[in-house]
């Protein structure tokens, strides 16, 4: 039997970050992605991380989309050689497609944009909107204080265990990606209710 042909929505910066191991990620992630045979979707920039990853995976083969608002179009350099680039007129826009049609999240090191779109794709499986998975590539330990956080809400009362076990963090692509295809075989949801 041949293995799904899935669609994973990454989030990650726009910006490179201080250490090489970022970088080096977003093209290991892309690759992977590539070799595996899925397809990618992200935020549309060429420049940072999310270039480096798009790149990495168009080069390995994947089919890549991306969804960038106008507004930024400039501000992120829009890359233009993509599979399909989808240029859209707000941020909400842009998040719901990139939301739609894909069986799962992963975001890598980023900024407040990335912390933003992986609370909200935590948040709507929280409440039930959609039941597919949510990775971590944890590089370098980079998520690791936003996780003792999330157990330090646990301790005191506003985050429950298993709101903290929708998340997977892995500190390899190829060891997240293998955890993401076990967990979409129990993921019935096709795409997002509107909310």
């Amino acid at each position: 039997m041949t293995p799904p042909k899935l669609r994973i929505c990454v989030y990650c910066g726009s910006r490179p970050g201080a250490d090489p191991a970022y970088l080096r990620s977003a093209r290991q992630m892309g690759a992977a992605i590539g070799r595996r045979g899925w397809e990618l979707v992200y935020g549309g920039g060429r420049v940072g991380m999310m270039g480096a990853l798009a790149d990495a995976a168009l080069a390995a083969g994947a089919s890549v989309d991306g969804v960038i608002p106008r507004s930024l179009m400039q501000r992120e350099a829009g890359h233009t050689g993509l599979t399909r680039l989808q240029v859209v007129d707000t941020m909400h826009e842009r998040k719901r497609l990139m939301a739609e049609h894909t069986h799962a999240f992963v975001a890598l090191p980023g900024g407040v944009g990335t912390f933003e779109e992986l609370f909200e794709v935590w948040s709507w499986r929280h409440l039930g909107y959609h039941d597919r998975p949510l990775g971590l590539l944890d590089v370098a330990g980079y998520f690791r204080p936003l996780l003792a956080m999330m157990e330090q809400a646990q301790r005191d009362g506003f985050v429950t265990a298993e709101q903290l076990a929708m998340v997977t963090p892995r500190e390899s692509p190829d060891a997240l990606l293998d955890a993401i295809e076990r967990l979409t075989a129990n993921s019935a949801s096709e795409d997002l209710r509107r909310i």
